[in-house]
């Protein structure tokens, strides 16, 4: 429908509002449109924003200044729950009559001439002090008292309703006319740690250390829960484990996803079920539901949150196999099918049929989640959530979140942008990304620019590596290629992770050209000397610890929706800043990406993009080394960057002021195109 005015471009909204746009508690939420109207007279916009409670609060919207005719404002929730909002339009006749009487007044026109002009005037500011309250309406009303006086000079009758005073009165209560109202959009606002994260996993089994002998011994809750004091001393915030299920015998994979398993190998924990359980199970060498329950506890003293692994699919030997054959896809020879990837084979793996038995199908998942809710985890990390239906998976996660929205599901999806996005559409919190496959400055600038185009919808957790990916450039890169993609993966996104033995340089894989470790520990236990490594000078911990740390002490480090990229003309050197609209907090990352050498660059700080006028000289504050530099807004400022000695700065810059705070949430979004 048209309206009045054009209400145009309205950011953020999901699918043509049918879906709500994504935000945390506590998250700058950068709100615009494009407002247009017919001839020459001023228009200008309201935000309305309606809480979860139903409460509304108005803002009144400001004109960019990179886009002309679009308007913006930013909101801040302080409460999870569903926010709606939409921008109003309205004639603003104050802004047409100031326009007008300034320019007929600098053209000298005489008080006769403006006759019309100046009655008008005495109108329009009776009219806005109408409507605004008593003990602040005094400017109005002497303006339009000055207005009116005929025996005073034309300046002295202009004077009052052109000062700063009045036009701060009148931004506090317009007088608005032809009113229209936009859409009402919504926005879904999750707890913070949907989006502020650092996660970090480990295999519970791998946990038990070694006999005398040397062999590996079977974790348990109670060796899990020493080892996450570790991680806490970190600064992780969720520790993710894999399945922690029985596992199948049937067709059981070997260590390196060997066929033929020796006795005493474990199996795959992505092999669900047995004899002794399905999903709502414990393996039995870690125990039971009192002691997982103590190692929750455990973690929650030490301020971790467990994430669960949630893979939906079985083994030839879980209940279900016997229990719901219905579940599953059965061949013309009357057997069941494996799971396949050609040329890849998982012959201890049956996928799951949404399509035969939906609703029995769907009430037994719901039951199986809940049971590990109840117990008080409310991560989960969902296992190739893309090759299942995504109606299933809006379904599952809205029937969640209607008792416990707390609840945050993080999409294991390595697919294609459509569907990732439409798995974060459907309801995801998190999402993992492609990230891992970028290393050239291209490829992470273009890559890095995509998360802010999409961070309405989607947020990335950054992983390292994982269990199932070891990229080449850790393969061959040194220790200095593991310190360079930690700092990327912990200032490039609120959300990044690491997987255990990461810290260790883990590099070697199966074979040449593939991305699987050597002695995975998907296949095997696989305890490791972490205090001797660190004793011995050979553990990227202490790293790991400074970037949580940084991550924490810098709120711009905590936002996903604006960032900017700095000219460093040399190709291995990528130098980029964010800025937190709320403190005004500013970091600038400058990463060498060359594991082998160093390098050196001019960098060339956009002083716009921190807050500062070309030439504006600025200490900076290497939170790495701890030293201090000046540097020039807009000038060349040389850095030199060594492998073996360090791999980054990550800069504290000066807290950007307040007036320009707003603006710099907007700079980003303004080098999109015209959407209408």
């Amino acid at each position: 429908m048209i309206g009045r005015f054009g209400i145009d471009d309205v950011r953020p909204q999901v699918s043509g509002r049918t879906l709500p746009s994504k935000a945390v508690v506590g998250e700058v939420i950068p709100i615009s449109a494009l407002v247009w109207r017919e001839g020459h007279d001023a228009v200008a916009a309201t935000l309305v924003v309606t809480r979860p409670d139903g409460e509304q609060d108005s803002v009144h919207m400001q004109q960019e200044v990179y886009r002309p005719d679009y308007v913006h404002a930013v909101i801040v929730p302080d409460t999870e729950g569903l926010w709606r909002f939409r921008i109003d339009a309205w004639s603003n006749v104050m802004a047409t009559w100031r326009n007008a009487v300034t320019k007929k007044f600098n053209a000298g026109q005489t008080p006769a001439e403006l006759a019309n002009d100046l009655a008008h005037g005495v109108e329009l500011f009776e009219a806005a002090a109408a409507q605004t309250p008593a003990e602040e309406n005094g400017i109005l009303l002497r303006a339009a008292r000055a207005l009116a006086d005929e025996s005073a000079p034309l300046p002295d009758r202009l004077a009052p309703g052109l000062s700063e005073d009045a036009l701060e009165v009148l931004d506090a209560y317009p007088l608005r006319e032809l009113v229209t109202r936009g859409p009402v959009c919504d926005i879904l606002v999750e707890r913070r740690e949907a989006l502020v994260n650092s996660w970090y996993e480990l295999f519970p089994r791998s946990t038990g250390g070694r006999d005398a002998a040397g062999r590996p011994v079977h974790g348990t809750w109670a060796t899990t829960a020493q080892a996450l004091d570790r991680v806490a001393a970190m600064g992780f915030d969720t520790v993710y484990f894999p399945p922690i299920h029985p596992i199948g015998t049937e067709n059981r994979k070997g260590r390196n996803n060997s066929l033929t398993p020796e006795d005493g190998d474990v199996g795959s924990p992505w092999a669900v079920g047995s004899a002794d359980g399905g999903h709502d199970a414990f393996h039995p060498e870690l125990g039971g539901e009192d002691e997982f329950v103590a190692m929750l506890e455990h973690a929650a003293d030490l301020g971790l949150e467990i994430a669960l692994d949630f893979a939906l699919q079985a083994a030839p030997d879980h209940p279900w196999a016997k229990e719901h054959p219905e579940f599953f896809t059965v061949l013309a020879d009357g057997t069941i099918a494996y799971a396949e990837n050609p040329p890849k084979k998982y012959q201890d793996i049956y996928p799951i049929n949404f399509d035969n038995a939906p609703e029995t199908l769907y009430e037994e998942i719901y039951r199986v989640l809940m049971y590990w809710v109840d117990l008080g985890i409310t991560t989960f990390r969902v296992d190739n959530p893309h090759t299942k239906p995504v109606n299933f998976w809006h379904w599952l996660i809205s029937t969640v979140h209607e008792t416990h929205p707390e609840v945050i599901f993080l999409a294991e999806a390595f697919t294609r942008a459509p569907r990732m996005y439409g798995l974060s559409k459907a309801g995801f919190s998190q999402s993992y990304t492609h990230f891992t496959w970028k290393t050239t400055k291209a490829e992470l600038t273009d890559f890095a620019r995509s998360l802010v185009d999409v961070a309405d919808v989607s947020r990335p957790n950054l992983f390292v590596n994982t269990p199932d990916i070891l990229h080449a450039s850790l393969q061959t890169g040194g220790p200095a290629v593991f310190a360079i993609r930690a700092t990327l993966a912990a200032t490039l996104s609120p959300l990044w992770g690491v997987y255990s033995g990461y810290e260790l340089y883990e590099f070697e894989p199966v074979h040449e050209g593939s991305e699987e470790y050597l002695d995975s520990e998907k296949y095997e236990l696989r305890p490791r000397d972490f205090t001797g490594a660190l004793e011995r000078g050979e553990s990227l911990e202490p790293y790991l610890t400074l970037l949580n740390s940084i991550r924490r002490d810098n709120p711009a480090l905590q936002q996903l929706r604006q960032i900017r990229f700095h000219e460093a003309p040399n190709d291995q050197i990528l130098a980029y800043s964010k800025v937190d609209a709320i403190t005004g907090n500013a970091v600038l990352v400058v990463v060498n990406l060359d594991p082998a050498s160093a390098q050196e660059a001019t960098v060339y700080v956009d002083a716009e993009a921190i807050g500062l006028n070309p030439g504006e000289s600025f200490v900076v504050h290497d939170l790495v080394t701890g030293g201090r530099y000046t540097w020039v807004a807009g000038a060349g400022n040389y850095v030199r960057l060594a492998p073996d000695n360090n791999v980054a700065h990550i800069f504290r810059l000066p807290d950007v002021n307040p007036q320009r705070r707003e603006a710099l949430a907007f700079r980003q979004i303004s080098d999109h195109d015209y959407r209408p």
